[in-house]
């Protein structure tokens, strides 16, 4: 009897440890399928509920494009950017608004979204996974790395043909706490489980360079990573281990809350998207540059940061 105990308990162990195994291997995929392949977006092609949309230049979509891609207007995902009436220039649209608009391009709840980048301007696209994100959609979708430029390079299948879009269902939308408000950064500087990047180039950064307003400089104890240092000269985005290291350097600590922000909440969404890559907890200040530099109850700095040269 106490032998049959003693197997039946080794059985019981060996099922709970396959079924961690398991469940591993399912966290570690869905993290890896943030970022896919051409060649991974290709054996996929006829998945029934893969939705891939591309964002950029129309004029080079028409050309050719990915089979079963359609075009997604990047004004479509986001407030009108209109500096004239004193709003910021770009925001998020309502969820239920998000919603609607995905729907009209077959977007559902069960569906695999690849956002395809037309050209070289990657932050509109990893934008518009920060706003897929926004309505808890952001599991489901992935992002082709270096775009239609390395789907062509790769070989892969291209087409002229649009096929007909077959609207989708999106049955509830949840805005996540992904957008750090510019009041609760200010009550919280200095804190030391706070880490915060400027994804802008270096010269706005320091202000030796003026992008138009109000004030320059940064945010007291921002760190500074331009977005462009994520990428590789093909536009793809560095391997983990790299990116890493440009976050350190950035100011990033181990296990802080990190709040990344740009001119406008646009540049920011790609180190948004490479920090979510790498597991660590990250918010989008979304009023950005455009929003802080407005409001001189709100410090600003310039120059290098404390400890840099």
């Amino acid at each position: 009897m106490q032998r049959n105990r003693s197997a039946i308990l080794m059985v019981f162990t060996l099922m709970i440890l396959a079924a961690a195994s398991f469940a591993q291997d399912k966290v570690k995929a869905a993290t890896t399928q943030m970022l896919v392949t051409p060649e991974y977006l290709n054996a996929h092609l006829n998945d029934a509920n893969l939705v891939i949309l591309q964002v950029g230049e129309f004029s080079d979509f028409d050309k050719g494009h990915i089979p079963g891609a359609q075009k997604l207007p990047y004004d479509a995902v986001s407030t009108p950017m209109n500096h004239m009436d004193g709003s910021l220039m770009l925001e998020l649209l309502s969820p239920d608004e998000t919603a609607r608009v995905f729907e009209k391009f077959g977007v559902s709840d069960d569906s695999h979204i690849v956002l395809v980048m037309s050209g070289d301007w990657i932050s509109l696209t990893t934008r518009v996974y920060f706003t897929l994100d926004s309505i808890g959609l952001g599991k489901n979708t992935s992002f082709l790395d270096g775009g239609f430029p390395a789907w062509k390079a790769a070989g892969m299948p291209v087409t002229k043909d649009v096929k007909p879009i077959v609207p989708g269902h999106i049955s509830k939308t949840v805005r996540g706490n992904l957008v750090a408000q510019a009041s609760w950064i200010n009550d919280h500087l200095g804190d030391s489980k706070l880490s915060v990047i400027d994804a802008r180039r270096h010269e706005y950064y320091t202000a030796a360079k003026s992008d138009g307003n109000p004030r320059q400089g940064h945010i007291p104890g921002a760190g500074n990573l331009p977005i462009e240092d994520i990428v590789d000269k093909s536009n793809r985005i560095k391997s983990p281990d790299e990116l890493k290291v440009l976050f350190a350097k950035a100011g990033y600590k181990d296990g802080n809350h990190l709040v990344v922000y740009c001119h406008i909440g646009q540049r920011a969404t790609l180190l948004y998207f490479t920090a979510k890559l790498l597991g660590y907890d990250v918010q989008l200040y979304d009023g950005s540059w455009d929003e802080w530099s407005k409001h001189k109850e709100w410090p600003v700095v310039d120059g290098e940061a404390p400890g840099k040269k």
